[in-house]
Order: C-alpha cells, then sequence, then structure tokens
C-alpha cells in the first residue's frame, strides 16, 4: 500500500471514529405552545423561571449567555457558567457552546469540544416536543464520563422545564 493510499486510510478511520460517538439526545413534551416554550429557554425571565438562579441573556449570534445556580453569583465568579450562542432559527432552533465553567468542573478538556442543539416542534396547538442534542463528545475517558453526567443531567434539566408548564 503507498503512502498517500496509507494516509487517507487512517485519516478515514479517525474521522469515523471521532464521529462514532453518539449524542447525548434529550427528549419530551412540554404542556405548552411553542412560543411560551421558546421565551422559557431564549429570555432572562423565562430560564430564570425553571433552570438557574441567575442569568444575563441576549439572543444575539455570538452573544455570551451567563448562567449560575446561586443567586448571589457576580456571574462572572467561579460559579458561574458561560456559553457562546451559536445559532438561532426564532420559535424553531437554539444552539449554544459552553466557554465557561464552574470552579471544579470534573470535565474542562471534554467540555471545550462539545456543542448544543436545542428544537423545539408544535405537537398541536397546546403542546411542543422538545429536543436537545448535545454533540462533539469522542471515545476518550474524560469525554464519555462527562457523557454520562450529561445524560443525566441534561435529563434533570428537562424535567424542570416540563414541571414548570404543568403547574400552568
Amino acid at each position: 500500500m503507498n503512502r498517500s493510499l496509507m494516509l487517507v486510510v487512517l485519516l478515514g478511520n479517525a474521522l469515523v471514529q471521532a464521529a462514532s460517538v453518539d449524542p447525548v439526545v434529550t427528549t419530551g413534551i412540554v404542556s405548552a405552545p411553542v412560543n411560551e416554550v421558546w421565551k422559557a429557554v431564549t429570555t432572562k425571565e423565562g430560564i430564570e423561571s425553571w433552570m438557574v438562579a441567575k442569568t444575563e441573556f441576549e439572543l444575539r449570534v455570538g452573544a455570551t449567555w451567563k448562567t449560575s445556580y446561586s443567586k448571589d453569583s457576580t456571574l462572572d465568579d467561579d460559579a458561574a457558567i458561560h456559553h457562546t450562542i451559536l445559532a438561532y432559527d426564532p420559535g424553531r432552533m437554539f444552539s449554544f457552546r459552553t466557554v465557561k465553567y464552574p470552579k471544579g468542573f470534573a470535565f474542562p478538556n471534554a467540555i471545550a469540544k462539545t456543542w448544543t442543539v436545542i428544537y423545539l416542534e408544535p405537537v398541536g396547538e397546546r403542546q411542543t416536543r422538545f429536543t436537545g442534542r448535545m454533540l462533539g463528545f469522542t471515545d476518550d475517558e474524560e469525554s464519555q464520563k462527562m457523557r454520562a453526567f450529561f445524560e443525566r443531567g441534561n435529563q434533570q434539566t428537562l424535567d424542570s422545564l416540563i414541571k414548570r408548564f404543568e403547574s400552568h
């Protein structure tokens, strides 16, 4: 086998291995119309009503979305989490990447390679299918441990959103 062909085969195998790790997919039905769920996911008031104790949010590509589970956070302290908004399609899709994690976060290298896409789809007039896809996981141990962490964590987050609308 010549060197060029061998290199192509090796690179192809590396790409297949890197892409072979499935995303974390979290899906559920929210008992609210799409426009209400969109507001809950993409406004300060909405986000603070179910997801985190404190946030700073501007729906703009490239904007930094700051969150904290602590109401006392400055949103720039060790407890803060920052995301960069990558893209959105109003009422349908929202995508972000985590760029700052809280002090002591166990997966600093793995989180840098991931991004999340949220899809909202109407199910009749009064319900919304929420699908969250966290992508960019690899086969390495840190990434796989983080994947397991977010399988549980993302489901808990979606459950909070569903519960937020059950009370209405």
